[in-house]
């Protein structure tokens, strides 16, 4: 039952929720006047939001502010609060909502078998909506779009906050193949892929490339998981929100250096923002878990640029957790916090990309820019190139400077997998230890937990010849996050 009948009755009368009903979009063979069945779909999914076929709500009075209710917008259409629509082959526009409140998920997703194409999705004001299979680029639209962010989940001063979305499985993109862009490309024509705004919101799954910057976070409690990062000019990952999670990322290909267009590019990168302004606040309670950043799969490419791992600069940074990252880059600056406070880098794997300048890259804890001093940091079981650790009550053990990577690794740079018998086999501490590595293998395998991100497990080795767990996400050697 839907309509605003419905939306009384569930309200006051606590009835139990309607069931979830399927709709269908095919811009080959659907119309403008069907009714969303499978056998006589809507035309594209632009054209279903225009038209309103989707009950949902908005706030009762605009501009936003705490406290007002909602009120239904589109009473009585066919599509409302827990039913997909389903989209088939062919282009379907750009998805735009604004001020569309669910009480229940509204999923869009790709019907199986089907590769439905949008220029964009854009959700402003907006909650419990899920965006699942789809793929998202500029160059879909005829004729292309200019370079933007290609998906936004966005709050919104006038419209209201956007809080509990998810996109998940998408392929979003600048163009297809970018491989004969030039610096200026990269810099002026590349859109951003994904901008988060809103609280709550969760990003997992997708596959990015040939963007600026990768996947940008303002918003609190995010979820950035399992995504591809493949080719940007500008940040991999970005993290300004408390209570953010990113894990089991892998970003990769870094291109156009600082001197090009004046972006010193970071694998992760974050700030905080206070009264006074930029390096004035705090970003609290963040998790960086299992992410592998890798400067340049081709050392040798003329666009390379030298990538800070993971870049923590104009803190404070309270409460954060950094473990199980594998940072493979060709810069000082592996994993860095300038101005951390009760926090852990514990088994992370930080190593040179070539050997040569810049580097080797480190972990650094250091004092704020400000000059406030870091205080109270664990940095325990960790392999590095490097360390530089100053601050008050700063922890610092079990951890193993790498001078020779051939003789702990299987195939470094980009195999870091250990070898048997070496330092870094069976040698870290349990306290803080994360109970997986960055491949999920349970840890420890032996008496005490390996040092590094991944734990050498001889038990867990499957035919492509890597270790992998039981429960793994992906191989270092493969070309981006999969699960079972």
């Amino acid at each position: 039952m839907k309509g605003a009948l419905a939306a009384i009755v569930l309200a006051l009368a606590g009835a139990a929720a309607a069931p979830a009903d399927d709709f269908y979009v095919d811009p080959v063979l659907g119309s403008p006047a069907g009714d969303g069945s499978a056998a006589n779909p809507w035309r594209t999914l632009q054209e279903v939001v225009e038209a309103g076929l989707i009950e949902t709500r908005d706030w009762e009075s605009h501009p936003y502010v705490p406290g007002l209710g909602f009120v239904i917008v589109n009473p009585g259409a066919p599509v409302g609060a827990g039913d997909t629509i389903w989209l088939r082959t062919g282009y379907h526009g750009e998805l735009f909502l604004r001020g569309a409140y669910n009480a229940a998920p509204i999923t869009i997703a790709a019907e199986p078998g089907h590769a439905p194409r949008l220029s964009s999705v854009l959700l402003q004001a907006t909650q419990n909506w899920i965006v699942r299979g789809l793929s998202v680029s500029p160059a879909h639209a005829a004729p292309p779009l200019g370079p933007g962010t290609i998906v936004e989940v966005e709050s919104h001063d006038w419209w209201g906050p956007s809080w509990d979305d998810t996109i998940e499985d998408c392929e979003i993109f600048t163009v297809a193949d970018a491989s004969a862009w030039g610096a200026d490309e990269w810099v002026n024509d590349a859109s951003s892929g994904v901008g988060v705004g809103g609280d709550r919101i969760t990003i997992r799954d997708n596959r990015i490339r040939n963007v600026r910057f990768g996947i940008g976070v303002g918003g609190a409690d995010a979820r950035v998981a399992w995504n591809l990062v493949d080719g940007f000019s500008a940040d991999g990952l970005r993290g300004l929100g408390d209570g953010d999670v990113f894990e089991y990322n892998r970003v990769q290909n870094a291109y156009v250096g600082g001197a090009l267009d004046g972006n010193h590019d970071d694998g992760f990168q974050s700030w905080s923002v206070g009264p006074g302004g930029v390096g004035t606040g705090e970003v609290r309670g963040v998790v960086l878990r299992g992410n592998v950043i890798i400067n340049h799969l081709d050392p040798g490419h003329p666009l390379r640029s030298t990538l800070q791992g993971i870049g923590c600069f104009d803190g404070l940074f309270v409460d954060w957790v950094v473990e199980d990252n594998v940072v493979i880059t060709d810069h000082w600056h592996g994993i860095s916090l300038y101005g951390a406070r009760d926090s852990r880098i514990v088994n992370n794997t930080v190593i040179d990309l070539n050997g040569t300048n810049p580097g080797p890259p480190w972990i650094m804890v250091n004092d704020h820019d400000d000059g406030t001093p870091s205080q109270n940091v664990v940095v325990r079981n960790n392999l590095a190139t490097d360390y530089s650790l100053t601050g008050i009550a700063i922890v610092a053990d079990h951890n193993l400077e790498v001078q020779d990577p051939a003789a702990l690794f299987v195939a470094p740079p980009f195999d870091v997998h250990l070898v048997p018998g070496t330092p870094a086999v069976d040698a870290g501490s349990p306290l803080l230890a994360p109970p997986w590595d960055a491949e999920r293998v349970p840890r420890p395998q032996g008496p005490a937990p390996d040092l590094g991100a991944l734990e050498r497990c001889p038990a867990c080795l499957f035919t492509d010849g890597f270790e992998r767990g039981d429960a793994s996400s992906w191989s270092l050697a493969s070309p981006g996050p999969h699960r079972p």
